[in-house]
């Protein structure tokens, strides 16, 4: 059963999600704010956000009939987040691995995904935050918002029941690792564009050249393919 809970403010959607998982057969059940105070963005970010201008969204989802990895699952996650943003503002919107939205060149959705055993049942908790209404990000250049980038002022609460509407049906009926891996890399950021990565500590050139099924990124550097994991690698621009 799908329900979409709303708090006025609370500290992080993905934390208090559990409060709301009351029974044995709770799926897919959301929880919003635009209030979010403590966001945790992947590994350890911080994903801050302005009180009334985004959207702090959490969906759990009972992996009991999820059948594809863990890998799998957060890609198709980006993916259908991704389909309903391009399908909302109309505009080319991308991938960038592993899962960040990217609308017009700019950051605009945070996706963390964990793995929770709560009363008895293991979830994936999906958390996103979608930057909507902010107008200025002066400390993070590489971030905009739907706003920034369409010029379209679009309705808070509007946006989130549509969102969770969206992303639970989709989440319904998962379809093959390949269908997965194809539509990710036919919308993965910079894919087959020479990029400037640091590596190491060190500045390198190298083509994106697609995402696979074990998580790695495969980019094209000087002296050949190499595969790495989140953290491995940054992407500059």
């Amino acid at each position: 059963m799908s329900q979409l809970f709303y708090l006025k403010e609370c500290s992080s959607t993905n934390d208090e999600i559990s409060k709301f998982l009351l029974y044995g057969d709770s799926n897919f059940i959301g929880l919003h704010t635009f209030n979010q105070t403590k966001g945790r963005g992947q590994y350890g970010n911080i994903w801050t956000q302005t009180a009334g201008k985004n959207l702090a969204y959490t969906l759990a989802v009972n992996t009991q009939n999820i059948l594809c990895s863990d890998f799998m699952f957060n890609y198709y996650t980006a993916m259908v987040i991704r389909d309903f943003l391009a399908k909302l503002s109309d505009s080319e919107v991308k991938i960038k691995w592993p899962n960040d939205i990217i609308l017009k060149g700019k950051k605009i959705v945070g996706i963390l995904i964990e793995k929770k055993k709560i009363n008895q049942n293991n979830y994936f908790i999906i958390g996103a935050g979608i930057n909507i209404l902010q107008e200025s990000f002066d400390e993070i250049s590489n971030a905009g918002s739907l706003l920034t980038q369409t010029g379209i002022r679009f309705d808070l609460e509007e946006l989130a029941f549509n969102l969770h509407e969206y992303l639970s049906e989709r989440l319904k009926s998962i379809p093959s690792d390949q269908e997965i891996l194809d539509g990710f890399n036919k919308n993965l950021f910079r894919k087959d564009q020479i990029s400037v990565f640091e590596i190491e500590k060190e500045r390198q050139n190298g083509i994106i050249r697609h995402a696979d099924e074990k998580g790695e990124l495969w980019i094209e550097l000087e002296d050949g393919m190499h595969s790495f994991y989140h953290k491995e690698v940054k992407l500059l621009y």
